[in-house]
């Protein structure tokens, strides 16, 4: 999506897919009263939710992880072979790291706990719309001392593929949280060379999002966490 006005916005088109139908309905209520955003369906599972993806290719995909008949995390594989341009928040009520970290190879956008507020779903929408990762809060904290015990120097590195000086930079940024705007801020750089580099990035490193390939080079002892 463009980084237009929301006035002059198409808005975002959203796929609700979750087995509890109190917790559904009362989601996709509450996003109907929110400006720029569309929901566009809901389903009870994941099979079901990657039909109707398939069927409507939304801009957004809102997921839960445990639901019968597939998983939330088979059905964001299956959702992002159907729709590539499709990006996924997964919403749950575990804060497990292992979810987390799944959801993230799985291709997942972003990652939130249901007690989350409205608000928070959907500003996480409006982020992950834009190409842009997000985490809630207290899974970031988790994530983050998870790389610090990934970067310790106990293994030698795999060689990998090659990142420019300013491409883990960027990519250190990210690993901090910061979105695309406040990375150009940072770098002195407009937000599209911002998006240029972490393109190139997600391509060499053959990863889905932005936080997948964080957890790569810091894997790979591309990139140091402080």
């Amino acid at each position: 999506m463009s980084s237009t006005s929301g006035a002059d916005r198409e808005p975002v088109r959203v796929l609700v897919v979750d087995d509890q139908e109190l917790f559904r309905r009362g989601l996709v209520a509450l996003l109907a009263s929110e400006p720029g955003i569309e929901v566009i369906g809901e389903a009870t599972n994941g099979i079901e939710g990657t039909e109707r993806a398939a069927a409507s290719a939304p801009d957004v995909v809102l997921l839960d992880v445990r639901m019968p008949k597939q998983t939330g995390l088979e059905a964001c594989v299956a959702i992002k072979d159907a729709v590539p341009s499709a990006n996924i928040i997964m919403l749950t009520v575990s804060d497990e790291e292992a979810d987390l970290y799944d959801a993230i190879k799985a291709g997942a956008m972003g990652y939130l706990l249901k007690d989350s507020s409205i608000d928070q779903v959907a500003q996480a929408i409006r982020v992950v719309a834009d190409g842009q990762s997000l985490i809630s809060p207290s899974m970031a904290v988790k994530l983050m001392e998870e790389f610090k015990q990934m970067s310790k120097p106990d293994r030698s590195p795999v060689p990998g593929p090659k990142l420019t000086d300013r491409e883990l930079e960027v990519l250190g940024l990210v690993a901090k949280g910061l979105n695309n705007r406040e990375i150009a801020k940072r770098l002195f750089i407009s937000e599209n060379t911002v998006k240029n580099h972490v393109r190139n990035i997600l391509e060499k490193l053959q990863a889905h999002s932005r936080m997948e390939a964080v957890m790569y080079a810091v894997r790979q002892k591309l990139l140091n966490v402080d």
